[in-house]
């Protein structure tokens, strides 16, 4: 789910179609669900300002994240929501540790940074969230990442797993963001979900 954001509207954080497929199966009354971690800033904007240097044109658009599910069609949203939450609840907060590059070359035109730490959470993660209500089958295995280059030139691609690859920062995750992908092409944030906490109550567990 590599996505463009634009500012926040009427309290919404919105996102337009970028880097993203939007399955078939989502037809244009169909919304579809996607949930990432976003990494904090001041981190963000570095990793932005990598990703504009390779001359990626959905840097200024797309704050740097983690995806967890990726575009995935809401049959139910009042159960998708619940399962969302109810996998926030369980969850406790985890380290992030983003370490040198790597890419889905050939496969695919994206240059990353390599989850060292977080890596097993993201995936156990990704594996509760795409259960029940967001079950779908992925074309590839899912794979945690954060991207700094995709769909430019091969020496930019080149240029990005070079210079980023003595790249280390890490930062902690405490939640994730669940998005909506309506009929218009727009990518709101619905809730941003706290871990091990009740997202009904606001109470934490004791």
């Amino acid at each position: 789910m590599d996505q463009s954001i634009s500012s926040a509207t009427s309290g919404h954080q919105q996102a337009r179609a970028g880097g993203m497929t939007v399955p078939e199966a989502a037809g244009p009354s169909q919304s579809c669900v996607g949930v990432v971690i976003a990494v904090p800033e001041p981190l963000a904007a570095e990793l932005g300002r990598w990703r504009a240097s390779f001359g990626d044109p959905m840097a200024d658009l797309i704050p740097a994240h983690i995806t967890l599910v990726t575009t995935t069609p809401a049959t139910d949203w009042d159960a998708t929501i619940e399962h969302v939450r109810e996998v926030a609840r369980g969850q406790r907060a985890f380290t992030v540790t983003l370490r040198s590059t790597g890419t889905f070359r050939p496969v695919s035109p994206v240059v990353f940074l390599n989850l060292t730490d977080g890596f097993d959470d993201c995936v156990e993660l990704h594996t509760k969230l795409q259960r029940g209500p967001l079950e779908r089958a992925l074309e590839f295995p899912f794979h945690p990442h954060v991207t700094v280059a995709h769909d430019v030139s091969v020496a930019s691609l080149d240029g990005a797993e070079a210079q980023l690859r003595g790249f280390e920062a890490s930062f902690m995750v405490r939640t994730m963001g669940l998005y909506e992908h309506d009929s218009c092409g727009i990518w709101r944030l619905r809730e941003e979900l706290s871990f091990g906490q009740d997202q009904n109550q606001g109470d934490h567990p004791g």
